[in-house]
Formats: structure tokens, sequence, C-alpha cells
């Protein structure tokens, strides 16, 4: 059977776009031009495959084609196709571009069918794709209406809610290839409550996704975002018009890469009467009827069920359950003299305590020191499970609204073993607290710390090692991804965090270790001679004084590994014997030559001395050389 082959035809203007034809070489699909259809005559050949490409979508000789159920695409396809080296896409409606490709909307609160129907038809020539039905799979909802299932289950889910206006942009610009609708497209956002560093701040990124900024009061203004924890009262009455939203409003619509409902994030006056007579818009409860209240639990119920597509993690209420531990969610300090003793530890991401018996009042030193021992883990497993499921886990979730904020490597980078560095020591808080609920002056705390020793050993150099790298990381994205600071400013602004950055959460593990080896030495200062634990103790202290001297043997290694590989990319011609698993970097030394044997006097010349050679390096004749004397 003969193969068919896919032929251009390029209709009245397309064939005079020099971009346009260059593009179709490049993917090297065969094309004509032409100015009208007559021209073209039989275009269903059996030997070709033909595709019209039209510049114009509402001119008669497109609606012709259309008629006759024609092929028909978009000079910007075609570049776009070009510039990912992909085939030319098969569709059955025309599509002028791809600006919505992978999206999926759902339409409420129209009620003109002939807008809905222009509205569809844009889409479609997008790329984007239509559902009647709201579910789990679709990604933007067009609302007219604040009314309605659709509208309730879409906040609930934190799907991003748009005006139609967003189609109409979107469809002006359908000539830019890379073309997305910018989250603050037509708004004007003003700014209050907020410090001089973090309104310029947020001035320079409204402007880069697509805004603008006006002072506070201008009647221009679509949108005042509030800092809803220093602004109590608003200096002026809104108008209607006016959304006064909260600041998690503005870094969410840029997380996610689109304007958010302003709905779900309205700012209201602290003990306002308006307030207390509000009813939520996450409330299923609907006023016509039990059977529509019952439909909409049920259908908000099966979308949970099939996927959490709210880019923001829930607040869960704190249980009136009080665990075992009396500490607040944050060790502070990373001395256990300062670890505070009073304070409920939050319950959103910590993990439930086995037993929440009140503990019984003990008077011993040695079991006041253990208690602080134990109330000092259970923070810093908070603090851990914080780190994960604050942060970690919606970063690596698949299907982000606006596509992935982060690579999987810049993720590994980041967090490193924390996930390992949790397991062990919620192993080691679950034994604590079983020991501090059966308490007797016999028990061994030095054991618990050596039974997990091995695993401390284990999983701690890999995180220490790199923290640094770490950190830089995530200073390097929060700078050059909007998205990625956006997210840091909603979660780090959140309870759980203790009003501190991911990065100071993130150095927990590199003071725990140090810590724990201090309250170790304290509990064997109140322990009798004549306890078995006191030699445990000692074992223990010596466990962890190996760990820290392994860690800090690794870093130094890593350190002198990173600093050989730095001379090795320096130095152009570097001898490839260089390299050697045991070779390592001693002292790098600049230095100035004297005489004329190697290069001329007054010369820069660098020595690097390495454990079991010298190299050197230096300019002769305008040319860099090295020279390795082993």
């Amino acid at each position: 059977m003969p193969q068919i082959e896919t032929r251009v035809v390029l209709v009245q203007e397309a064939g005079k776009h020099e971009e346009l034809l260059k593009a179709l070489e490049e993917i090297k699909v065969p094309y004509i031009k032409t100015d009208t259809l007559e021209e073209l005559g039989d275009s269903d050949s059996p030997e070709f495959e033909t595709i019209f490409v039209v510049s114009d979508f509402q001119d008669a000789i497109f609606n012709n084609l259309c008629k006759a159920d024609c092929r028909v695409i978009g000079p910007p396809v075609v570049l776009h196709c070009a510039q990912r080296g992909e085939p030319l896409p098969f569709s059955c409606r025309p599509l002028y571009c791809t600006s919505m490709l992978n999206l999926v909307l759902c339409f409420t609160g129209f009620r003109k069918k002939d807008e809905l129907v222009k509205l569809v038809t844009l889409v479609h020539h997008m790329g984007g794709i239509i559902r009647k039905d709201f579910s789990s799979k679709v990604t933007h909802l067009v609302a007219n209406s604040t009314h309605g299932d659709k509208f309730r289950i879409a906040v609930s889910l934190g799907t991003p809610i748009l005006k139609a206006e967003w189609i109409y942009n979107a469809w002006e610009k359908r000539n830019e290839i890379q073309f997305k609708v910018p989250p603050f497209q037509d708004c004007m956002l003003s700014f209050l409550g907020f410090s001089d560093d973090e309104k310029a701040n947020m001035e320079e990124m409204t402007e880069m996704q697509g805004g603008h900024y006006l002072p506070v009061g201008d009647e221009r203004c679509t949108h005042l975002v509030v800092e809803e924890s220093t602004v109590k009262d608003l200096p002026f009455e809104p108008l209607k018009k006016l959304y006064v939203v909260k600041q998690e409003w503005f870094w969410g619509s840029i997380q996610m890469d689109a304007r958010a409902g302003e709905s779900m994030y309205l700012y209201e006056k602290s003990e306002s009467p308006g307030l207390k007579k509000s009813v939520s818009l996450l409330s299923l409860s609907t006023p016509n009827s039990n059977r529509k209240r019952r439909r909409l639990k049920e259908t908000l119920a099966q979308l949970t069920r099939e996927t959490d597509m709210s880019p923001f993690p829930p607040r869960k209420r704190p249980s009136a359950e009080h665990s075992l531990s009396v500490g607040s969610l944050l060790d502070i300090s990373n001395t256990p003299e300062s670890s505070t003793t009073t304070g409920e530890t939050p319950k959103s991401c910590a993990r439930p305590s086995k037993n929440s018996t009140p503990l019984p009042l003990k008077q011993s030193a040695r079991w006041q020191v253990a208690k602080e021992l134990y109330q000092t883990e259970s923070n810093y497993v908070d603090i851990l499970t914080t780190i994960i499921q604050l942060f970690q886990v919606p970063l690596e979730k698949e299907g982000q609204l606006g596509g992935p904020i982060l690579a999987q490597e810049e993720i590994k980078t980041i967090f490193g073993s924390i996930p390992d560095i949790l397991d062990v020591h919620t192993k080691i808080k679950e034994d604590l607290e079983d020991l501090m609920m059966n308490w007797t002056e016999s028990k061994s705390i030095g054991d618990i710390i050596l039974k997990y020793s091995k695993d401390l050993l284990k999983t701690y150099p890999p995180f220490v090692n790199f923290f640094e790298m770490s950190k830089e990381t995530i200073t390097r994205c929060e700078k050059q991804k909007p998205r990625f600071h956006a997210f840091l400013k909603i979660n780090q602004a959140k309870p759980e965090c203790g009003r501190q950055s991911l990065a100071e959460l993130l150095i927990r593990p590199v003071q725990r270790l140090p810590s724990v080896a201090l309250l170790l030495n304290d509990i064997k200062k109140h322990t009798a001679e004549e306890n078995p634990d006191k030699v445990t103790l000692e074992r223990a202290i010596e466990s962890l004084k190996e760990v820290m001297t392994h860690i800090n043997e690794d870093k130094r290694k890593t350190e002198a590994q990173r600093q050989f590989f730095d001379v090795v990319y320096e130095v152009d011609g570097c001898p490839a014997n260089l390299l050697s698993s045991h070779r390592s970097l001693v002292q790098r030394l600049e230095t100035v030559a004297l005489g004329d044997d190697l290069c001329d006097r007054g010369e820069q010349v660098t020595l690097f001395l390495f454990n079991d050679c010298l190299e050197v390096r230096w300019l002769y004749n305008s040319v860099l050389m090295c020279w390795l004397i082993q």
C-alpha cells in the first residue's frame, strides 16, 4: 500500500510569511502557495494528505474549507511544531494556535447561547478542550456568575476561576507562539499594610505577571491586596467594583500561573457584624433544597477522592486533644537549655501521639532532663514533618496547576535525605514516649540512642554535607522562578512554620545531633553511679560523636573534591592524569616568577599542591602552560 505524504497548502497571506516557509523546510514538509481554492483544483488527491494554513479564521475561504471538512491550521501551529521538532498535529477542528493546548475548560453562568458558542469556538481554535460538566480533570472554570454548583466546587478545589475576557485576551495574542495569559492581565493592584521592601517586591512581581500597580485609594484600582495580620480596618470605604483580598490571593495566582478566584480570599474586617452573618463560599449548604445540597456534597466528595487539585495544603483545625509534648512546634534554639516547655504543638503536620494520658509529676532531675529530651525530639519530628508535608510533597505532586514549580533534580537537591531522617527520629520519639509513660529511674535512655546509631550514621552525612548546596538552590530558584517565590510566600506565612523560612527550617538537622549530645551529657550527670544507664549513656554519647566526626570528615572530603574539580575546570589544558580518586588538594598558592627559566620575570605563577604532586601554572608567550611534578 503506498504511503500517503503530507502536503501543506499556504493560502493567501500565509504564503507570504517568510518565517513560516523556513519552519516548513525545517520539519521537511512540502508546501504549495495559492490565492484561491480554484487554483488548487482537486485537493482530495489520494496521494496527499492536504493541510491548509490560513491566516484569517473569519474570511470566506476559511468558511468554505470548514464546510468541506478540510484540515485547517494557523501559522502559529506550524511555528510551534518546528520549534519543538514535532509533526503537524491532526485535529478534527480548525486549529489556529496552541496557546490553550492541554487546558480543559468548563463554563458556568452564561445565559446567552451566542456568546457561549463564540467562546467555545475560540477555545477550540486555540487547542483547548471543553467539558460540559465540572470534574477533577477541568483545569480552568470560566465564570460569568458566582452562583451555582460549579463555582462552589471550583473554589473548594482551588481550580482557577476566570472571566470571559481571559479567552478574548488570549485570542487577541494568538500570533504569539509562547503566549500565555498572565495572572494579572488587565488588573490594577494596590497594596496595604506591607513593609516598604515587601511592597516593592510585590509591585515588581505585579508588572512581571502582566498587571499594573497604583497608590492605595486610586479609583482605577481593581484589587486591593491587604496584609491581614497588620491591617485591622480599611482607611476608606471601598467601591463595589473593588476586590479587597488577602495576600494569599496574590501569591496563589502567581503560583498557579492563573488568576485565582477572588471570592475565596476576600478580606473581612475583624469582628465585623457582616463577618458573623456571612456564609462562606466553601460551604456546601444551598438554600434551594436538601436534594441539591446532598448532590453537591457527593460531587465534591467524589472529586476529592479523584485528586486534590488545590495548590494550597489545607489548614486543618488544631485538635482539642493534646499530645504528650507540651513544647512549642519549633525548637527555636539548638541548645537544650533554651528549649521551650510551654505551648501547644500544632496538629496540621504533626503525627498524633500514641498516648495522650497526662504525665505523672516526677521530681528527679534525671526525669526532668529526660522529659526535655523527649519534648525537643517531638518538636524536631514536627518540624521535619512540616518540611515534608508543607513543602516537599506539594512540590513533587503530579498535575500541578501551571505545570511543575521546580524540576525533580532541584527538589532532590533541596530536601535530600530529610524523609529518611524523619523516619529515624519518628522511631526515636516513639521509644522515648514509651519510656516516659512507663518511667522508672532504671529505664535506659542510652539504649534508645544506641539502637538507632547506625541509622543516624547512614542518613545524616548526605544531608549535612550538601546543606550549603540546598540553600544555594533555594536562593537561586526563588530569584529565577516567580512561582516558587510565591509558593514559599504562601507556605512560610502559615502558622506551622513559626514565621521561619524554608532555609531556616532545613538547618534544624544540622543542629539536632549536637543538641542531643548535650542533653545526654546532662542526663548522665544526674544518673547515679550504680545505675546501669550511666555506662550506656557514655556509649550513646560516643556514638553521636562518631556520627558527627564522620559528618565532618565526609564534609571535608566533599569540599576537597569540589576544590579539586574547580582546579581541573579552571586550568586550561590540565593534564588528564591529574584526576585520581586518591588525590586531594592541600593548598593553592599565588606567586610571582623571580627568574627567567619558566616564564618572564614578574609573571604570575600559581602552585597547586596536592597530597602526592605539585602542579605549576604560568603564562608563556601568551599561552597558559601547566607542569605536573610528581
